[in-house]
């Protein structure tokens, strides 16, 4: 697994990389555009789901040393942020207590399996460096 991550590190652009609100950033809105495009014509799913794989690997790509944490944690957090202010706004939900809480789970059940892959990945690759860098 080591020599995975190194492989990816030595990839990663050429420069300090992203800090840790870069990361968030980045993630989020990653995740809030394909998340409105694609709740704009159908329901939440499979594009949001590359979405949130797209931004688990681009936040271990872009991110510096140290950032590992910030991207495993952040995707989920994102997605939920960014369901509510898609539903409140372009959803025409509004915030009426029954019709969010069915919208919401409805939708993150959709990329359930999308955030756990990712997750996966995430916490593997967090825990590889910092194995890695414990180690130095």
């Amino acid at each position: 697994m080591s020599q995975a991550m190194d492989a990816v590190r030595s990839k990663a652009v050429k420069g300090p990389g992203l800090k840790v609100p870069g990361v968030v950033v980045l993630q989020f809105l990653l995740i809030f555009i394909f998340e409105i495009l694609e709740y704009s014509f159908t329901k939440v799913g499979f594009f949001t789901g590359l979405a949130i794989l797209t931004s688990f690997l681009g936040g271990l790509y872009l991110g510096r040393p140290g950032t590992s944490f910030t991207n495993a944690v952040n995707p989920p957090i994102a997605l939920l942020i960014s369901t509510l202010i898609i539903m409140a706004t372009v959803g025409g939900i509004g915030f009426s207590p029954s019709k969010v809480g069915l919208e919401l789970i409805t939708s993150l059940s959709s990329v359930a399996p999308w955030l756990i892959v990712g997750a996966v990945i995430a916490w593997a690759a967090h825990f590889a460096l910092q194995r890695k860098y414990s180690r130095e």
